[in-house]
C-alpha cells in the first residue's frame, strides 16, 4: 500500500494539517490555542463535516501527539507506520530556490533566517523537530514560502542602498509564495486559459499580506520583501512606512526591541482599531459606524489598490486579478473597495457575484478578470513533497 503524505503548517500558537493519499486530502484540521486555556483540534472530512475536540496540550510535540491519536480514533490511520512523508511550510528559505528534503544542512539554514521571520520559521521548525521524534521513519521536506519569488529580477530584488549589504543577502525575498503560486494556476484554470501567457496579479490578504505580479506564471515583484514587514498593512504589521520613523524613534530612545514589538505585533488593524487585529471586528466596527473601523478599512483597501496599479504597470497590462487568503476570499465589501478605483485598467465588478463570493466575480465586458480563488497551501505542498522525494529516489 502506498504510504500517506502528511502536510504541516507550524504557526507560533497551533498546528494546521492534512492528509493525503494520492494527491486527493483525505482530511485537515487545525491544533489550536497551543500553550493556551482551553486547546483544541479540528478535524474536517468533508467541507461541511468538521469535528471540534477540546484536547491538552502546550507544545508542539504534543499537539502533533494529539493530532495523530484523533487521526487514529477517527479510522483515518490505523497507526503511525502508515505515514511515509510530511511536507512543511517554512516561510524564509533565504536562497533556496525550491523545495528540498530536510536534513542537517536544511534545519541550520532554516534557523538561521529565523531572525528574518520571527513570527513564523521558529515554530516551522518546532513541527519539523515534532515529527522527527513522533514518526522518525517518515521522510520531510521543507516547502519554502520564498521559493516561488527567487526569479525576481535584480532591478526589483535589490534596494537602493549600498550594493555591499546585497552581497551580504540583503535582498527582496519575498513571502506567501506557496498561496500565490496556487492562486495564479487556479485561476487561470478558472478562466480556461494558459498561465503561461498570462499577466496576473495576485492577492493574498489574512492576517499576514502580500502581493504579486506574475508574468506567465513567474513571480517579477512582490510586496513583501526582506522580512514579511514590508508591503500592506497587516493585521498586527505595519507594512511600509518611511525608514526615517524608525531613526526618529531610535533618536528619541525607544529601544530596538520595542521598535519590533511594535512593527510586528502592535501595528496595522492593531494599530489603527487600538481593541483588535480582527478583520471581522473592523466589518462589525464598521457596520456600528466606528470611525476607527473604517479608518482601518479604507487604508488596508487603499494600499491594496496601490500595489495592484504599480504591478499593472510593472506587467505592462494585467489579465486577472486574484484575491485568496480568509479575507481576500471571504469579503466581497474589501474587493469591492480595492477595485472601484481601477476602472481606468478594465475592471468592472458583477456586484452580485462578489457579494457571494463565486469564483469569476467580474461582470461580462470587465476587460480584466477578476477571480476568487480558496487558497490551499496545503495541496500545494502535498505535491511538491511527492515531486521531491519521486526525485531523489528515481
Amino acid at each position: 500500500m502506498k504510504k500517506l503524505t502528511l502536510v504541516i503548517n507550524s504557526g507560533s500558537t497551533s498546528i494546521k494539517y492534512a492528509l493525503f493519499k494520492d494527491k486527493e486530502k483525505m482530511c485537515w484540521g487545525i491544533a489550536d490555542r497551543i500553550g493556551f486555556q482551553r486547546p483544541f483540534i479540528t478535524i474536517n472530512l468533508t467541507e461541511n463535516r468538521e469535528t471540534k475536540i477540546w484536547e491538552s496540550f502546550n507544545n508542539h510535540r504534543e499537539a502533533l501527539s494529539k493530532i495523530f491519536q484523533v487521526l487514529i480514533r477517527q479510522g483515518i490511520i490505523r497507526d503511525l507506520s502508515e505515514v511515509g512523508a510530511v511536507g512543511h511550510r517554512v516561510v524564509h528559505g533565504g536562497s533556496m530556490r525550491r523545495s528540498t528534503k530536510i536534513n542537517s544542512k536544511v534545519i541550520k539554514l532554516i534557523r538561521r533566517y529565523s531572525k528574518m521571520a520571527p513570527l513564523h520559521n521558529p515554530a516551522n521548525l518546532a513541527g519539523i523537530e515534532a515529527c522527527s521524534k513522533l514518526i522518525p521513519e517518515a521522510e520531510q521536506v521543507a516547502v519554502f514560502d520564498t521559493a516561488f519569488h527567487s526569479d525576481i529580477p535584480e532591478r526589483a530584488r535589490i534596494y537602493p542602498i549600498p550594493i555591499k549589504y546585497y552581497r551580504q543577502g540583503i535582498m527582496r525575498y519575498g513571502f506567501h509564495g506557496i498561496s500565490h503560486e496556487y492562486a495564479c494556476m487556479r485561476a487561470a484554470q478558472i478562466l480556461r486559459r494558459d498561465i503561461q501567457k498570462m499577466k496576473i496579479i495576485s492577492c493574498h490578504l489574512g492576517g499576514g499580506s502580500s502581493v504579486s505580479a506574475v508574468l506567465n506564471g513567474r513571480c517579477i515583484d512582490t510586496s513583501m520583501g526582506f522580512t514579511p514587514l514590508e508591503g500592506l498593512m497587516m493585521a498586527t504589521r505595519s507594512g511600509d512606512i518611511d525608514p526615517g520613523i524608525i531613526l526618529h524613534l531610535l533618536k528619541k530612545g525607544v529601544k530596538e526591541e520595542q521598535l519590533d514589538e511594535m512593527l510586528n505585533k502592535k501595528s496595522g488593524f492593531l494599530g489603527i482599531m487600538e481593541s483588535s487585529s480582527d478583520f471581522r471586528d473592523i466589518l462589525a466596527g464598521m457596520r456600528r459606524k466606528n470611525k476607527k473601523a473604517i479608518l482601518a478599512f479604507e487604508i488596508f483597501a487603499y494600499r491594496i489598490s496601490k500595489y495592484i496599479g504599480a504591478y499593472a504597470a510593472a506587467l505592462n497590462g494585467v489579465d486577472a486579478i486574484v484575491f485568496t487568503g480568509g479575507i481576500g476570499q471571504n469579503s466581497g465589501l474589501l474587493r469591492e473597495a480595492v477595485l472601484k478605483n481601477l476602472e481606468f485598467l478594465g475592471v468592472k465588478l458583477d456586484g452580485a457575484k462578489n457579494l457571494r463570493n463565486e469564483q469569476l466575480v467580474s461582470a461580462k465586458g470587465s476587460r480584466v478578470a477578476v477571480v476568487v480563488v480558496k487558497a490551499d497551501e496545503e495541496q500545494m505542498i502535498a505535491e511538491e513533497t511527492e515531486r521531491v522525494l519521486k526525485k531523489d529516489n528515481f
